[in-house]
């Protein structure tokens, strides 16, 4: 008859190490909290086209509350935002700097003032105007389209190769896109330095 084997734990080399491993664990969550917040990235700027035809009715709470998380998550100070209301035709409901908690305040006060009227959103014509203002510094381009039809109209234009470098993020009755616009000229530099052409 076989006797049983017993399997010895270590005495003191198990518990020593889970001790290391929780000891440096600790630290890195502490450390990486206070050096974390001190971390400042340069200013960015934002553009933001959020439908303005009668589809936004429907869902602009929702719309409002997502956005309004999302710019919490981005806006830093120094950034520049625009924001576009695009209806029949679109316009600028904000522009300005992000320098204190007014200012963002005021950004969202821009977004929750929304109203759609219209059949159509014109994409097309804020995308241009947003694409114009490019300058050197990184940018963040967010559309909202509150309907399929609504965003239809910007693909069948000269616009469309502007949403060419695009994110889709799809919610029940909605959609967010993240724009790279005029991105493919920093493509094609970045592969003309890489490849040392």
């Amino acid at each position: 008859m076989n006797k049983p084997v017993l399997i010895s734990k270590p005495h003191g080399k198990g518990k020593t190490l889970k001790t290391v491993l929780m000891l440096a664990l600790a630290a890195f969550i502490c450390l990486s909290s206070l050096y974390g917040s001190e971390a400042q990235r340069n200013p960015i700027n934002v553009n933001l086209i959020i439908d303005g035809s009668s589809s936004l009715s429907a869902v602009k709470d929702e719309i409002t509350s997502w956005v309004l998380s999302r710019l919490d998550a981005i806006l830093a100070e120094g950034d520049n935002v625009t924001v576009w209301s695009a209806g029949t035709s679109a316009k600028v409901i904000y522009s300005g700097r992000i320098n204190s908690a007014a200012d963002t305040d005021a950004v969202k006060n821009s977004i929750r003032q929304l109203s759609g009227s219209g059949d159509t959103a014109d994409f097309s014509g804020a995308l241009r105007e947003a694409s114009l203002l490019q300058s050197p510094s990184f940018s963040y381009t967010l559309l909202i389209s509150a309907s399929q039809s609504s965003l239809s109209s910007v693909l069948s234009s000269p616009q469309a190769n502007l949403l060419r470098y695009s994110r889709v993020e799809e919610f029940p009755d909605w959609r967010a896109l993240v724009v790279g616009l005029n991105i493919d000229a920093r493509v094609k530099r970045a592969a003309a330095a890489f490849f040392g052409q």
